[in-house]
């Protein structure tokens, strides 16, 4: 039976979030950081996985009502979970787009010395002018430049990381020095996105490179993993579509040279646990309606009309309006805005559900957009997990809770041990570095 690899996600405050919970705790203090990664470390997890944001997200010229408690930047808080944690993966997502190699390449190193090979980088870029107005560069790269400089990024960092490896340290009779042959660091590197050439000045760490996970499900971003990923960080989390992303994405690894298990599939999966599964689907309805408030489902459908729906009831029918094609003016820098390439269609689809169910507007995107992945008693989750993941469907999870940081505490303790009877999941660490979580050749 193939092994589940399991990870935790902390999501900072976005749509799955319910800091309004009694039990929700602070999003910035350290302590919140600590505790899910030392729950997930008590639970044998692979890795830890912060999310990442360059920028407060706008809409209708208002910061969204939930990124007001901001996101502290994520190597520092990394690195002060290699202090606190032992074994387990400490992974985040770093732009591509805004940052350069040499800086991320050394960050990155440095990490890996720090936690001693347990450094994870979630290679993402970003599509819009919106982020790139706190940047020097500014403006915004089309698709297939975006990708291109995200692939000579990151093959740039790998000949950083790769500039120590096999050098000898040699002594210097006559000084008495230590000396490293040929000379440590030199890299040289020349392309249409970047001309550096200089010393790289942190020795080879004990991972060499950092396991490289990717995001993007298109074409591209598919393409762009195939060739270069550890795992992806995928959003197929049903058994058909998990499935059919499974196999396509495999399937494109053996013309890079590289065999299955060379990449894991890993989607994001929220969770709703409780003692039943009856009680676990009434909790999920309640979550549901927690995570979308009125104003919150009226901020969701402007993504996709791109025009002011404040006027409109929540709890009243959808929009008789058509949406506005073009350039988004509305929802400036909210990522799923990308999820809805065709809006008219997209539009027609939820105008046909919400007349055959009677849906208002909160209730069809609560259908559309507010749903668990994964809800059940303790067994229940325990067996779906397991059977999406020797079906294929998926080579584990990345496991996002609702709530901040206690939200995977009950998981830890009811459902990782049901995994771990049958035998798909391990009881104790095998090795100390993130690749050897994995399965992952050094």
């Amino acid at each position: 039976m193939k092994q589940i690899h399991l990870a935790a996600h902390f999501p900072g405050v976005n749509n799955t979030t319910v800091w309004s919970d009694p039990k929700a705790g602070s999003h910035i203090d350290f302590a919140s950081f600590a505790h899910l990664a030392r729950t997930a470390e008590r639970a044998k997890f692979d890795f830890f996985f912060l999310a990442e944001g360059l920028r407060l997200r706008e809409q209708g010229g208002q910061i969204y009502d939930l990124d007001v408690v901001g996101r502290p930047d994520t190597f520092t808080v990394l690195a002060a979970l290699a202090a606190v944690t032992e074994r387990i993966g400490l992974t985040g997502t770093i732009n591509s787009t805004f940052n350069e190699p040499y800086e991320v390449a050394r960050q990155f190193a440095s990490l890996d010395h720090l936690s001693a090979g347990r450094a994870g980088w979630n290679v993402v870029t970003s599509w819009d002018a919106f982020t790139g107005e706190n940047f020097r560069r500014g403006g915004y790269l089309a698709a297939e430049d975006r990708y291109a400089r995200a692939e000579s990024f990151l093959r740039t960092a790998w000949e950083l990381f790769d500039t120590w490896h096999g050098d000898e340290i040699v002594a210097d009779a006559q000084s008495g020095r230590f000396l490293r042959e040929p000379g440590p660091g030199k890299f040289r590197r020349q392309d249409a996105f970047f001309d550096i050439a200089g010393q790289f000045n942190v020795p080879r760490s004990p991972q060499g490179r950092p396991v490289i996970l990717q995001a993007g499900d298109s074409n591209e971003g598919r393409e762009f993993a195939a060739a270069t990923a550890d795992a992806i960080f995928g959003r197929h989390a049903t058994r058909d579509e998990g499935r059919a992303f499974y196999r396509d994405v495999k399937d494109r690894l053996a013309k890079y040279g590289r065999t299955e298990n060379q990449l894991l599939i890993l989607p994001a999966a929220t969770f709703i646990l409780a003692d039943t599964d009856a009680e676990a689907n009434e909790l999920a309805h309640e979550v549901r309606r927690a995570q979308i408030s009125g104003p919150t489902a009226l901020r969701f459908l402007e993504q996709v009309w791109n025009r002011d729906l404040s006027g409109y009831d929540p709890d009243g029918p959808l929009p008789d309006v058509d949406p506005v094609l073009g350039e988004h003016t509305v929802a400036r820098g909210r990522a799923s805005v990308r999820m809805f390439r065709d809006p008219q269609a997209t539009v027609a689809e939820w105008r046909a559900l919400a007349d055959e169910k009677k849906l208002s507007v909160r209730e069809l995107v609560i259908a559309v957009g507010g749903r668990q992945d994964l809800i059940g008693s303790p067994a229940t989750i325990a067996d779906t997990i397991n059977d999406l993941v020797q079906n294929d469907a998926a080579d584990g999870f990345i496991l996002v809770p609702h709530v901040t940081p206690g939200g995977l505490d009950d998981f830890a303790d009811r459902v990782v041990p049901l995994l771990q009877e049958r035998g798909v999941f391990r009881s104790e660490y095998t090795g100390t570095t993130l690749r050897e979580h994995l399965g992952l050749d050094a």
